[in-house]
């Protein structure tokens, strides 16, 4: 019943409400949920039905014990320890109804004091490219991300990542892939210090997961800058003296309508590279969209650079089984053009760009098997390498979860 659910409900908010006056005609002093009831109108957890009732005899749906829920998240600074268990219980409990009201919390995921914990793992087939020739490899990696909230503006964020090859190591790497503390100064204005993910452009071709500096933000969803200064480690650029190249990234990005945009400009010290780069994807409808980024490094000889196109249907939800998306994109690089770093599982860029010019065909698709499980595939084919070097046949299949 309606009522029970409330009374137990009440013991949430156990000393939050001084005092609560007789909110709803069908509930009267003599009930013996009366101040529950009271308490939990005052303080605007529970509303009664327009003609001012409140129907305590009457079933509870999920969808509405969700609402309470929601409206007790909203309060939560002000609940004791023990409170906060059981409502970070309850969000668990009631999480997908939470997720159709729009409730997005760090509540819903698992929680340790104050520290919330995701993370995503992976099981992974290659055929690569070793140096000399294809080469397949059987690997798996897991990711774990501690999160915790310092204050209402700042965050510590931790993620520690480790790599098996089942095929030919017994031993795995594991180290700390990521260290940020963000700082949040208004609705517009961030600061992001530390070891972070770098992902530029619409496709993922310019990438470093392990970018170490300081990035500042400035703006919103529709148009975002950022402006930052660090070391670029995966791409292991480095100064005479062996010191890795400091750089200057600005970016520029957003999303209006049908459109996601951006424009980046990195500059490295001791000329190690002066990259420009733009990216586009429309939406062509709900289902098909168009995609492309440029980049060009000025820095190098004969300022090679980077293109690629591509034209995509379907978007997968990690939450809806049977959602699938897929992909195909050409892809030009010169020798120089990037730094041997990307997004995709199978790239003859990672391998050929520090050596000659590249360009090929890449298809990538995605289908959600079960809740927060994807079944991922690559297949580069038609590889031109203009020093005659064989990456045909380079392929992936992968199963990626998400918790």
């Amino acid at each position: 019943k309606k009522i029970l659910a409330i009374a137990a409900v009440a013991a949430l908010t156990a000393g939050v409400s001084a005092y609560a006056a007789n909110p709803f005609s069908d509930v009267s002093p003599d009930d013996w949920a009366y101040q529950a009831v009271s308490d939990l109108s005052d303080q605007g957890v529970v509303e009664g039905y327009p003609d001012g009732t409140f129907k305590g005899e009457r079933n509870m749906t999920r969808y509405e014990l969700a609402q309470v829920i929601a409206r007790l998240m909203a309060r939560e600074d002000q609940l004791n320890a023990e409170q906060k268990a059981t409502l970070d219980r309850l969000a668990g409990e009631y999480a997908d109804e939470l997720a159709n009201l729009g409730v997005r919390v760090s509540n819903l995921e698992k929680k340790v004091g104050n520290i919330s914990w995701s993370g995503n793992a992976r099981m992974r087939w290659v055929q690569g490219y070793d140096g000399t020739e294809a080469k397949d490899k059987y690997d798996g990696r897991i990711k774990i991300t501690a999160h915790a909230d310092v204050n209402d503006s700042t965050y510590v964020q931790g993620r520690l990542r480790s790599d098996m090859n089942f095929k030919d190591s017994k031993d795995a790497n594991t180290y700390m892939e990521e260290l940020i503390v963000h700082h949040q100064f208004g609705d517009k204005v961030g600061m992001t210090l530390g070891r972070q993910d770098l992902t530029l452009g619409q496709t993922g071709t310019y990438y470093d997961d392990e970018f170490d500096g300081v990035i500042a933000t400035f703006g919103g969803d529709k148009l975002a800058l950022d402006l930052g200064y660090g070391r670029f480690k995966s791409w292991d650029l480095k100064a005479a003296d062996g010191s890795n190249t400091e750089a200057f990234l600005g970016r520029l990005y957003g999303s209006t309508g049908r459109l996601s945009y951006d424009a980046e400009y990195i500059n490295m010290a001791y000329n190690q590279g002066n990259v420009w780069g733009l990216g586009l994807t429309a939406n062509i409808t709900d289902k098909i969209d168009v995609f492309g980024d440029f980049y060009k490094n000025t820095d190098a000889d004969n300022d090679p650079q980077v293109w690629t196109a591509g034209l995509g249907f379907g978007h997968t939800n990690w939450k809806k089984p049977g959602t699938f998306r897929v992909s195909a994109q050409y892809i030009d690089a010169e020798k120089g053009s990037v730094f041997g770093a990307s997004t995709y599982n199978v790239s003859p860029i990672d391998e050929a760009v520090s050596k000659t010019d590249v360009d090929y065909w890449l298809a990538q698709a995605d289908v959600i098997l079960a809740k927060n499980v994807k079944l991922h595939g690559e297949y580069a084919f038609d590889v031109d390498a203009k020093d005659g070097s064989d990456y045909d046949n380079l392929a992936t299949v992968s199963l990626n979860y998400v918790f």
